[in-house]
């Protein structure tokens, strides 16, 4: 039983920050995207205004 327990401990203890990391670099990697979103539509826009788009 000491032998389970001891590997329940060592288990917890290698996962435990796991989650913390993985919602960190998915907050990045979404971050990053939006403004590439951003920047894509900024782009489009002022090609618009510059070749003379009627709104």
């Amino acid at each position: 039983m000491k032998h389970v327990l001891l590997i329940k401990e060592i288990y917890l203890e290698a996962f435990r920050n796991w989650g913390y990391i993985m919602l960190k670099r998915y907050f990045k990697a979404f971050s990053f995207f939006c403004f590439f979103l951003i920047a894509v539509v900024i782009y489009a826009f002022l090609y618009r205004v510059s070749t003379g788009f009627v709104f």
